[in-house]
């Protein structure tokens, strides 16, 4: 597999890749079996070096170092490993994922990164899916190549009520057809408008005003 080449891979068994990138749509069609059960492996080994790397680099507390983590291997930062190294374009897809543009759906990008990582720790071991973290998406982390917080709701509520302030998102504008709608959305903390965010669904224009209030403001709440 190309893949493996590019990313210099010392590979012994090239099927167990092809299973990392074999979806369940594919593996319908053909009677061949999924990344499943290597997604399932591969999640608690990028846990465990993951947690190792926040253990042995910062002096962070277990709730921080916990958080830090779940942003780090949440389905926003998998994918965008994923896109990075190229994984993506490995994907077996059914001919229905094919046609939904499955190679590029957040959800099973996502999750090849920890199947191909499950298949790495198989045929290499442990010290091979580390020097891998290390070589190439540690960097990613430490430059802040990514954005790796998706819930910015979130992260906004813990700061303000840190300062016991008042947080609440209002719809200032709401255009378009049915079908097709923009929603404005401003949110305000202690009654001061911070942020704000315009998309196709109230919810995604809020985490928007989340996340601006979290860059215009995040040393003064």
């Amino acid at each position: 597999m190309e893949i493996l080449e590019k990313l210099a891979i010392p590979y012994h068994n090239e099927k167990i890749y092809r299973k990392a990138f074999t979806h369940t749509s594919y593996a319908h069609e053909e009677g061949v079996d999924s990344y499943e059960r290597l997604e399932y492996l591969g999640d608690a080994v990028l846990e465990l070096i993951m947690s190792e790397y926040l253990y042995k680099n910062t002096d962070e507390p277990e709730g921080k170092m916990t958080k830090l983590r779940s942003y780090y291997v949440c389905e926003n930062a998998l994918y965008e490993y994923s896109i990075l190294l190229g994984l993506n374009e490995e994907l077996l897809l059914g001919k229905g994922e094919l046609e939904r543009d499955g190679k590029h759906n957040r959800a099973i990008v996502a999750d090849i990164f920890e199947s191909f990582i499950g298949a790495m720790f198989l045929d290499c071991g442990l010290e091979q899916v580390r020097s891998f973290i290390y070589q190439h998406i540690i960097p990613l982390i430490e430059n802040k190549s990514i954005d790796f917080i998706n819930d910015y709701k979130s992260v906004l509520q813990e700061l303000v009520q840190t300062d016991k302030k008042s947080l609440e998102y209002v719809i200032v504008d709401e255009k378009g057809p049915a079908h097709d709608k923009e929603f404005s959305v401003v949110v305000k903390i202690d009654n001061i408008v911070y942020g704000e965010g315009t998309a196709h669904s109230k919810k995604e224009a809020e985490q928007l005003a989340a996340k601006d209030a979290l860059q215009k403001a995040q040393n003064t709440l």
